[in-house]
């Protein structure tokens, strides 16, 4: 699978256009309040859906963050998909964090597996259970697995995803985003070691997130 860079998430196209083509036809009409408003609106949209290259870390070994955002999160949980032990670390994207989401390793997606559910704030911990989610295992290509949840939120009312069973993912290729605030768990094999820190800003892509034991 392949994501070209076009600066702009698509899905963020409709949202740009409606809002400039508002813009123009309420100043046409003379209705320079709201087409100040549709203005802002169509900035807003650029600025939320856009989506800039990441330098990949050369560090042999290392899994980069899947999302950008805030550690919320590193405690050892059971793995949803093998029931067994792995360290789990939730990352926080708040409304102002790039929503488009990398694969944390070179991998093969094995499965997909979406839930319905609420829309609760996406740090509360039941989030993880109780809210809109999409989880996919991955066969990385050391071996390992892993699994990444993307977790809607308060005001998260969709999340995208562009990928399907089968399909190859290199390190730091997109998979998909969530829109207006969210989350992202992962699942980290015991074969890795965490690199952060609760508290810790990360980028996708970018910011190394965990390494592998030596």
């Amino acid at each position: 699978m392949k994501n070209e860079n076009i600066g702009i998430a698509k899905e963020g196209y409709p949202f740009i256009l409606l809002c400039a083509l508002s813009a123009l036809i309420c100043g046409l009409v003379g209705f320079r309040l709201c087409s100040l408003l549709f203005l802002f609106g169509t900035w807003f949209s650029c600025f939320f859906f856009r989506d800039p290259e990441r330098v990949l870390p050369s560090k042999e070994g290392s899994a980069v963050s899947p999302a950008d955002g805030k550690i919320i999160k590193i405690t050892s949980a059971y793995d949803p998909y093998t029931n067994q032990e792995a360290m789990l670390v939730s990352i926080f994207m708040n409304v102002f964090n790039v929503h488009v989401n990398r694969s944390p390793i070179a991998s093969t997606i094995e499965d997909i597996t979406y839930h319905e559910g609420m829309f609760l704030n996406a740090s509360w911990d039941k989030a993880s259970t109780d809210n809109e989610r999409c989880m996919y295992s991955l066969k990385a290509i050391d071996g390992t697995h892993w699994t990444m949840i993307q977790i809607s939120g308060l005001i998260a009312r969709r999340i995208v995803c562009r990928v399907g069973v089968g399909d190859s993912l290199e390190r730091g290729e997109r998979y998909g985003l969530i829109r207006f605030g969210s989350r992202v768990d992962v699942y980290i094999p015991k074969e890795y070691t965490p690199s952060v820190a609760i508290g810790d800003v990360v980028f996708a892509g970018q910011s190394i997130l965990a390494t592998k034991n030596i």
